[in-house]
C-alpha cells in the first residue's frame, strides 16, 4: 500500500462551543487549528466555518479568509471544503410537511456557491438521504447531480461521503450516467445514528463494495475514531479524525487540539507498520495539481 493520507476535520457543522472550549471557532482559530494538524502529520483539512457567535455558517467571506489564512502559511496543505450545510429537515410536530426549527434545508445550488468561487482541491459530496438521529438529512438525486455539476465545472474533485449502502449505489449510477468521474474518491462515515455502524465487518463489505481503482478513506464518530482509524489503515484505505467527528482523547478527556488528535491517529497507522502522507505526497495519491 501507498502512504496514508491523514484527513482533519476541524471543526464540522454539529459539534458545539458548549461541548469542548477548545472548538474553533473564528476563521482565524480555523486556519490556525489547519497549521497545527498540518504540523502534526494530516495532509488534507476538512474545513467548516461558523458565525462568531460559534453557529454554522455558509458565508462566502468566511470560507474565503479561512482559505486565505491557511494559504499565507501553508501552500501545500489539502483544502477540502465542505458542501454539507443546507440539507437538513426538521419536520414541525402538527404538520411533518411544514419545515420547523433547526431546518437547514436550502436550494442544492446554494450549497457549491463556495466551490464554484474558490475552487478548492477537494470538495465533499454527501449522497445520503437518510434519518440521521433525531432529524432528516436530504440529497435527493437530481441535486447530488445539480452540485455534481458545479463541481466538476469548477474542476474540483468531489470527495464522496457515504452514510450508507444506498448511497454508494447512487455514486455508481451517478458514474454511470456521467455526473461523476469514476473510479472516484469516497469516505466512509461510521457510526452516524441510523447511518453505517462502526463494526469492522461492515467498514470490509462497504469497502468491497468500491469500483475498481477507487480511492477511499473512512472515520468513526465519537468513542469510534480511533478504533475506526486502525481498521481503515488495515483494510488498505486512509484514514480521518478531528473534532467534528470527535472532541476526546479517551473517556472524559477533552482533546485540547485537533493536533493531538491526528498526532493519535499518526501513531496508530505508524505502530501497525505504515507511512504517513506528507501534503505534497498526498497530491500525487490523489491525483491533485
Amino acid at each position: 500500500m501507498s502512504k496514508t493520507i491523514i484527513t482533519c476535520a476541524i471543526t464540522g457543522n454539529l459539534t458545539k462551543p458548549e461541548m469542548t472550549p477548545y472548538l474553533p471557532i473564528t476563521p482565524e482559530q480555523i486556519a490556525n487549528s489547519a497549521l497545527e494538524a498540518a504540523e502534526a502529520g494530516a495532509a488534507v483539512a476538512h474545513i467548516h466555518v461558523r458565525h462568531p457567535d460559534g453557529k454554522p455558517s455558509m458565508e462566502l467571506e468566511h470560507y474565503a479568509e479561512t482559505i486565505n489564512l491557511i494559504k499565507k502559511h501553508n501552500k501545500d496543505l489539502i483544502i477540502n471544503l465542505t458542501t454539507g450545510p443546507g440539507g437538513r429537515f426538521v419536520p414541525t410536530e402538527d404538520d411533518p410537511k411544514i419545515f420547523g426549527p433547526g431546518t437547514t434545508l436550502t436550494h442544492p445550488l446554494n450549497r457549491v456557491a463556495h466551490i464554484a468561487a474558490l475552487k478548492p482541491d477537494i470538495c465533499s459530496l454527501d449522497l445520503n438521504t437518510m434519518n440521521s438521529g433525531p432529524d432528516v438529512v436530504m440529497n435527493t438525486p437530481a441535486n447530488c447531480r445539480k452540485m455534481a455539476k458545479v463541481i466538476r465545472d469548477a474542476g474540483v474533485m468531489p470527495e464522496l461521503e457515504i452514510f450508507d449502502t444506498g448511497d454508494l449505489n447512487l455514486a455508481k449510477d451517478m458514474i454511470a450516467d456521467g455526473s461523476l468521474e469514476g473510479p472516484g474518491l469516497y469516505t466512509f462515515v461510521m457510526g452516524v445514528k441510523y447511518g453505517l455502524n462502526t463494526d469492522p465487518a461492515t467498514l470490509l463489505f462497504m469497502r468491497d463494495q468500491l469500483p475498481v481503482g477507487a480511492k477511499w478513506a473512512a472515520f468513526g464518530i465519537s468513542r469510534a475514531e480511533f478504533p475506526i482509524v486502525g481498521a481503515a489503515y488495515l483494510f488498505g484505505g486512509h484514514v480521518r479524525v478531528g473534532m467534528e467527528d470527535n472532541i476526546y482523547m479517551e473517556k472524559g478527556v477533552l482533546a485540547k487540539s485537533n493536533a493531538e488528535l491526528v498526532a493519535r491517529a499518526r501513531l496508530i497507522v505508524q505502530e501497525l507498520g505504515g507511512q504517513i502522507a506528507t501534503s505534497k505526497e498526498g497530491r500525487a495519491i490523489l491525483g491533485l495539481k
